[in-house]
């Protein structure tokens, strides 16, 4: 647990800004995250990686000369929004393009692509490759589902040392995405870790047993086994790994040895030291071993093993220097920082005001909304992470705690300048989604915009467009994530509740009660996911153990439109009560 730390909600930042006052030669504060010191210079490809935060020195502490360019930072175990990434990469971009690499989950995905649209609408060239070397998170035949964990070392040192030899983007791509393809991991965990702030860990190993399989997020084990003798151990992770050889590797290997937080260096060199015997006695040649701690989870007790099978490239840039906060090898030169040490961040839109009373009226019913949903979030937060910790990372409570407070906050701001509904939601989508940053605070921050773009600012709404708005929410959610129904997401209760506001509104029943009878309807769907197995996102690898208990990505949104129900109906009779 964390012992040193003020508020949890502003955990990350502060860490973030700690590190950079640490480390202020090599590294300057970004909006979003950290970039190298010293510009990227001229011709050279930006290598930028990110995740959430909570796994140091993944992400921050590998940015520097060798390795990346620049790193976005999620807060604690959620990916960092599209907007943090695309700020950061224009921190460090040149002509020559952007690479952007991290690992495969399904929150960072969403962001980091938005991200790259962004970028190359801009004109800035921009390239992905996400690292998929956890073995125990897909099968062999579906690597392209298997998420990222201390693997991402490995590809992250190859795509950096690509980019300082000078090449092509379309060369650092496909060089990382080779070192990708020739990756792989596996993870075992003694205990769990616990978030900032919470006073439980996310989950447990009995006593004397191992999960085998749990990723860097707190993601529980696929597998609960006997712990075993640190040479049974080794030779367990060995055996796994060396079954998924790549097709045509040679036998020159390079050997990540991670610890995940609790497991310190003593136990870590015992481990290797069985391991290598097991790697030689397979006939494997190890290139430049790294045993240490390059992708944590907190105070996670637990170990991962990578190997990435190398080719003559490969192993050069394996080999080859690096200079950075965390991750220092051989003899580089190192940039002389630039004059300024941290990009602000800047808000240069001018809120326009609503042009009647009654479109400005709208705004702040709007606004009082999401502060319904904040109160109501607040409240179930700490329940919230326990439905997500069954299966899942146990942060959607913090994250969705997150995104509220700024969305509220962003809401208030532009009911100040006298916004319209439009205006209100769309700030406080994009709020949402900066802050909270992960899975559901993109999907938010769409849904959210989707209803403000499609309300304006013209007028106040009635109940048709109301409803409207709604529907284009859902589409929109669903365009971008991907999901449907039946697949255990926040869509589960999205859909219900869209359909059931405008089969009511088209009944004409007046807003407020369609509103409730939607918000029923969504609260029955999420309950009912109890019933389902995700299909999508970080729980699928354990999709049986979320059987009986509900998706916290729609409970919270049951949660949301019932706080929003009860809004509205205050507003209505202090409407009736003033006439």
């Amino acid at each position: 647990m964390s012992y040193v730390l003020n508020d949890a909600a502003d955990f990350a930042d502060e860490s973030a800004d700690g590190f950079v006052a640490a480390h202020r030669d090599l590294v300057r504060r970004v909006r979003g995250g950290v970039a190298r010191a010293a510009a990227t210079p001229a011709g050279q490809v930006a290598v930028v990686i990110g995740g959430g935060s909570g796994h140091y020195p993944a992400f921050a502490g590998l940015v520097g000369p060798g390795l990346a360019h620049a790193a976005a930072m999620g807060n604690v175990f959620a990916s960092p929004s599209a907007q943090q990434v695309h700020a950061v990469a224009k921190a460090v971009a040149t002509d020559a393009g952007v690479l952007l690499t991290y690992g495969n989950y399904a929150g960072d995905a969403l962001n980091f692509d938005q991200a790259q649209e962004q970028l190359r609408a801009e004109g800035i060239h921009c390239e992905t490759v996400r690292v998929t070397d956890d073995i125990f998170s897909a099968g062999s035949d579906e690597r392209e589902k298997r998420r990222g964990i201390a693997g991402d070392l490995a590809v992250f040192r190859v795509a950096g040392w690509a980019a300082e030899q000078g090449r092509s983007l379309d060369d650092v791509a496909a060089l990382a995405a080779r070192a990708n393809e020739r990756t792989r991991s596996i993870g075992v965990a003694f205990s769990g870790c616990t978030l900032p702030g919470a006073d439980a860990p996310l989950f447990t190993v009995p006593e004397g047993q191992m999960a085998v399989g749990m990723g860097i997020h707190g993601e529980p084990g696929i597998e609960t086994v006997p712990l075993p003798k640190a040479s049974e151990l080794a030779a367990m992770l060995v055996e796994r790994l060396l079954a998924e050889r790549p097709d045509g590797a040679a036998d020159r290997v390079a050997v990540i040895v991670n610890g995940l937080g609790s497991v310190k260096s003593e136990e870590l060199f015992v481990l290797y030291g069985s391991i290598a015997a097991g790697l030689e006695a397979a006939g494997l040649v190890i290139v430049d071993p790294e045993v240490g701690e390059y992708a944590t989870s907190f105070e996670m007790a637990g170990v991962s093993l990578t190997l990435l099978w190398l080719d003559v490239e490969l192993e050069k840039a394996w080999r080859a220097p690096a200079y950075t906060p965390a991750y220092r090898k051989g003899v580089i030169e190192v940039a002389i920082a630039d004059a300024t040490s941290e990009d602000a961040p800047s808000d240069d839109e001018t809120i326009t005001a609503a042009t009647t009373e009654e479109a400005a009226a709208a705004g702040r019913v709007a606004a009082s909304a999401l502060s319904a949903i904040h109160a109501a979030i607040d409240s179930d937060v700490d329940e919230l992470g326990r439905l997500d910790a069954v299966a899942g990372d146990g942060d959607h409570g913090i994250g969705m705690q997150r995104g509220v407070r700024a969305a509220d906050a962003a809401a208030a701001a532009a009911v100040r300048a006298g916004a319209g509904a439009g205006t209100v939601l769309t700030r406080a989508g994009d709020a949402w989604a900066d802050k909270a940053g992960g899975t559901s605070g993109a999907l938010w921050g769409r849904g959210l915009r989707a209803i403000g773009e499609r309300l304006g600012n013209a007028a106040a709404p009635d109940p048709r467009a109301v409803a409207e708005a709604i529907a284009a929410a859902r589409d929109a959610v669903q365009a971008f994530g991907k999901a449907k129904p039946g697949d255990k997401t926040l869509v589960d209760a999205l859909v219900p509740f869209a359909q059931t506001l405008v089969e009511r509104v088209d009944a004409g029943v007046d807003l407020v009660t369609a509103w409730k009878d939607a918000a029923a309807a969504a609260t029955t769907a999420a309950r009912a996911t109890a019933d389902l197995l995700p299909q999508m996102g970080r729980a699928r690898p354990h999709s049986q153990k979320s059987l009986g208990t509900p998706d916290p990505g729609a409970v919270s949104l049951a949660l949301a439109v019932t706080a929003v129900a009860a809004a509205l109906a205050e507003h209505d009779a202090l409407e009736e009560k003033e006439n």
